[in-house]
């Protein structure tokens, strides 16, 4: 028999792939252009391409330089661009523009790339902010620069958008336009960076038993603003700022009724139950026949510039018509004090009714919610900011009573709501806010230290002097702050959401949004429990990076999963949970309930290094019942396929993977076993999808 070299196994052997590579790229839409790659600076241009830039530019900068003698500096002014040009030429046969940048001395630069068709330019692509004296290799499909087919393109640039009149310099070296497909080589290793993955990483909010059934969740968790103002004996809340401040009761009078209930559903669904634990020291109270109430009457507080209009219009927002707060009112209104003892009888409930945690109890309590904000969450009985010696007094004394009732049960604390209150009280959030965000005397008060810090710090120095244990978990709240945490799908909000979840894990990624610091919060907390409160767990009780029903935030929910195990976080609940048919609910699935036979991800995690986390992220793990591999890849790139290639170290991996996988059709579907050979193993993986290789080993 004769035969033709496919071209695509050329390739495949210019980059060193694996022999099992050629056979299967040979079988995939992977098309590979008959013609060379181009290149557009390579310490000058070349090619045809010549410098139209509206911004300072020196096309032969000798430092720093990624190779050869130069690179080109760019200093910017507000929206002004490097801008690369060419007479028009065909852009059909090129996948990709490819360059390197350097932040220069201050990096954090804010740019975006934009090719030109016939000198009009086209969709934009948002570049994550360059690293400080770091190269980094950027692959943009052009794909995603609304180019592929055109026969017009005649350049691009790269634009400042930060509106700043003057920004630090950057550089920018070995532009080439890229004729190779796409090609992610994905090094697993089954003995480094070995970790148990916790399984409380995998827990939601209110799931209801059937969802609950279908995730193989561990946790459900009540919490939320409202929980604050529980009233266990009336079964009542307030609902805070978030509904008028009304007090309304549930449809049962028994006292506890709702976290009863909530106790039955989670068990029934397989999860463990957590609870909140009012704090603030007040409750709803209802009127007569259990008749609703509000903190901010009209009738007795005057006009406000929103009202319940619909279903209790004597409820007001609290705010006046000229947008200035009611302050002063009676928060006896709406609401009853509520001390430790009142808490205590409901704590005593619980355990009458379900028995210890050690047994068949309630295991997990949790202490309040977002205290550092109840000046404003729940400003109609608690105004005054709360100070770090409040949240240290309450943490003490609540968390006590939770043990006194059962010393066997999980304290997490302290809930707070996002990256503020991880460094400052309410106190000196407030104080701040209203002195140009300069100042914490809250703070400086307590020797300078951050909220969080100073907190475990003091709650450690208790338990030496008491002996007994007051705080299990380290638990906080985290949401995107840049856009995510939307329902919105547009190529801009989805790239920044691909990229976006660096902030629970890396320490170079600056956040893109008011933040403007590197969050790294899995490390971050990680370092201050074993720092400041050694044998304290870490957990992330409230997060959401938003798309719940889109491929977007599936491929992301993903993303969050693989690194909660890979760093090594304890406990996670995701608020809340999603429909059952969309792709996020369908992605969870993916980690824990993949078969409907409740397989999942691997309980070991090991080494997974991709070379662009950005666009194809992927995380292994090892199965402790029979030893298998699971690999878990996420293509977040709404534009392309990607050819993955794993390549296993120190795994004798069987002769063919089970391919499980979730894309925009929206099910999850096993797909045709993948070879492995030579202990490698490739196969295309469609734009935005959700891939499981099961890879047994061998026998």
């Amino acid at each position: 028999m004769f035969f033709t070299l496919n071209p695509r196994c050329r390739t495949a052997r210019r980059l060193r792939l694996a022999g099992a590579v050629c056979s299967l790229l040979a079988a995939a839409s992977l098309a590979v252009p008959a013609f060379a790659d181009q290149n557009l600076y390579d310490d000058s241009l070349q090619n045809g391409w010549s410098n139209w830039s509206w911004a300072t530019t020196n096309l032969a900068s000798a430092s720093p330089v990624h190779g050869g003698a130069d690179a080109i500096s760019v200093q910017a002014g507000a929206y002004q661009a490097l801008y690369l040009h060419h007479d028009a030429q065909a852009a059909s046969g090129f996948t990709a523009l490819r360059f390197w940048i350097n932040g220069g001395p201050a990096g954090g630069q804010k740019l975006q790339v934009q090719a030109t068709l016939g000198g009009a330019s086209q969709s934009a692509y948002a570049l994550p902010a360059p690293q400080a004296n770091t190269w980094t290799l950027v692959t943009i499909p052009l794909s995603a620069l609304g180019v592929t087919t055109q026969t017009n393109f005649d350049g691009f640039w790269i634009q400042d958008v930060s509106g700043q009149s003057v920004n630090p310099v950057y550089f920018i070296d070995d532009v080439t336009l890229s004729t190779a497909p796409t090609i992610a080589t994905i090094t697993i290793d089954a003995a480094a960076h070995r970790r148990a993955i916790s399984p409380l990483i995998y827990g939601v909010a209110y799931g209801d038993t059937p969802s609950l059934k279908l995730l193989n969740a561990p946790l459900n968790r009540q919490g939320g603003n409202n929980t604050t103002r529980y009233n266990w004996q009336l079964n009542a809340d307030n609902k805070d700022f978030d509904y008028y401040f009304e007090s309304i009761g549930d449809n049962s009078a028994v006292p506890g009724e709702r976290g009863d209930t909530f106790i039955a559903a989670s068990k029934a669904g397989g999860a463990q139950p957590m609870l909140t634990v009012p704090m603030l020291g007040w409750v709803a109270k209802l009127g007569p026949n259990r008749e609703k109430l509000p903190s901010f009457s009209v009738a007795k507080y005057g006009p406000q510039s929103d009202t319940d209009y619909r279903y209790m219009p004597d409820a007001g927002n609290g705010i006046k018509p000229d947008g200035t707060l009611i302050t002063g009112n009676d928060p006896n209104d709406a609401n009853v004090p509520a001390d430790v003892s009142f808490q205590a009888g409901w704590l005593s409930h619980i355990v009458a009714k379900w028995g210890k945690a050690s047994r068949t109890g309630l295991r997990y309590y949790l202490m309040d919610n977002e205290p550092s904000i109840w000046h404003s969450t729940h400003r109609d009985v608690h105004p005054q900011p709360e100070t770090l010696d409040e949240i240290k007094a309450d943490t003490l004394a609540y968390s006590a009573a939770v043990k006194a009732a059962d010393p066997t049960a999980v304290v997490l604390g302290p809930e707070e709501w996002g990256w503020l209150g991880y460094f400052y009280s309410g106190a000196d959030q407030t104080y701040r806010s209203t002195h140009g965000y300069s100042g914490s005397p809250d703070k400086d008060a307590h020797g300078g230290m951050d909220a969080i810090p100073w907190l475990l710090d003091q709650i450690h120095q208790n338990d030496l002097r008491t002996g007994h244990r007051s705080l299990d978990v380290l638990s906080v709240h985290f949401y995107p702050q840049a856009g995510e945490f939307s329902e919105a799908t547009d190529t801009q909000t989805t790239l920044l959401r691909n990229r976006s979840t660096r902030q629970l894990w890396d320490p170079n990624y600056v956040s893109e949004s008011w933040i403007g610091d590197k969050v790294m919060l899995i490390p971050r907390i990680k370092t201050w429990a074993g720092t400041y409160y050694p044998g304290t767990a870490t957990a992330i009780t409230e997060y959401n990076w938003g798309a719940e029903t889109s491929i977007s935030g599936a491929t992301t929910q993903a993303d969050i999963y693989g690194i909660f195990g890979r760093e090594g976080l304890t406990l996670a609940t995701r608020w809340t949970t999603p429909d059952a048919s969309t792709p996020t609910f369908k992605a969870m699935q993916m980690f824990r309930n993949y078969d409907g036979k409740r397989s999942g991800f691997g309980e070991t995690s090991v080494l997974d290094a991709a070379p662009d986390p950005d666009t194809v992220s992927s995380f292994a793990s090892v199965l402790r019942a029979d030893g298998a591999m699971t690999v878990m890849v996420i293509n977040k790139s709404p534009f392309a396929p990607s050819a993955v290639t794993l390549s296993l170290a120190h795994f004798a991996a069987g002769p063919a993977a089970q391919v499980w996988q979730l894309t925009s059709a929206n099910a999850i579907t096993r797909a045709a076993d993948a070879p492995v050979t030579a202990g490698a193993l490739t196969l295309s993986v469609p734009a935005q999808s959700v891939t499981l290789f099961v890879i047994p080993r061998a026998k």
